[in-house]
């Protein structure tokens, strides 16, 4: 059995008048222990939609996700997920946003650990000097700083990342996804990532699931990412195999059929 298994998870919704809407179907998937996992797809294919499935926070209507042998239905700590509109606590500052994470997970902890570990975490995403700013006064790449270091901090055994990127500048972009790399190779921990970026999923990923067009959208193929680690982006692109694999996801994005096939290029 897999360390995360998304078992059979089809999720529908009611439309107004009753009708039943189908957004994706038969989704299964497994993860690895220490994986990490990219999902692409056309939009509105419903990638979000199951990444809340998984994290407790709607229910499938027909299926189930298995974590480390126990099915889960409900939030819980060890599935901690990082939003694309940062989540902060507004009228917590940036220690204490982290710190009331850490106390949940750890209540056996004292203070003392408790601070050594969450400044630890701070140093880690480049935030010391800030602990007691308030997000208001964080950019947008700071506070999703916040966000990563309170996700990691907890140890969970699932890490959810549901397009942790989309809302900030290009250069912040890619200076965040060197730094989620280098904690992620620190950590291990397992992760599940949604994203409509092809480069970034190529660059975090050992794999790359590729959702077909809603409704009843599937599961059509996961795609191996080889590539040897640490990463560097710029070496990157001058591998043939990244290349080929991007061209390929790209083609699947643009010319993908409702089934997932490949449309004929054109002539």
């Amino acid at each position: 059995m897999a360390f995360l298994d998304i078992d059979d998870v089809s999720k529908s919704f009611l439309e107004p008048g009753g009708a039943s809407f189908c957004v994706f179907k038969n989704i299964r998937l497994r993860i690895e222990k220490g994986k990490f996992v990219a999902m692409v797809g056309h939009s509105g294919c419903g990638k979000s939609t199951l990444l809340n499935i998984i994290a407790g926070l709607e229910k499938a209507s027909r299926g189930g996700i298995v974590l480390d042998g126990r099915e889960v239905d409900t939030p819980g700590l060890d599935r901690m997920v990082v939003f694309q509109n940062f989540s902060l606590l507004p009228w917590l500052t940036v220690y204490a946003n982290i710190r009331v994470a850490v106390k949940a997970a750890y209540p056996q902890w004292t203070r003392n650990q408790v601070h050594e570990y969450v400044q630890r975490y701070i140093q880690m995403v480049g935030l010391a000097g800030a602990e007691q700013k308030k997000p208001v006064a964080l950019s947008g790449g700071m506070r999703q700083r916040v966000g990563l270091a309170r996700a990691f901090a907890v140890q969970p055994k699932v890490l959810l990342l549901d397009e942790p990127f989309a809302q900030i500048d290009a250069l912040t972009r890619a200076t965040i996804q060197e730094e989620l790399m280098r904690m992620w190779m620190d950590t291990k921990n397992t992760v599940f990532m949604v994203t409509h970026d092809v480069e970034e999923a190529i660059l975090l990923s050992d794999k790359i699931a590729l959702m077909t067009h809603a409704p009843e959208a599937q599961l059509a193929e996961v795609v191996d990412i080889d590539f040897p680690r640490p990463r560097v982006r710029e070496q990157l692109s001058e591998v043939p195999e990244y290349t080929r694999i991007r061209k390929h996801i790209i083609q699947f994005l643009l010319g993908g059929d409702r089934n997932g096939k490949e449309a004929p290029a054109p002539a």
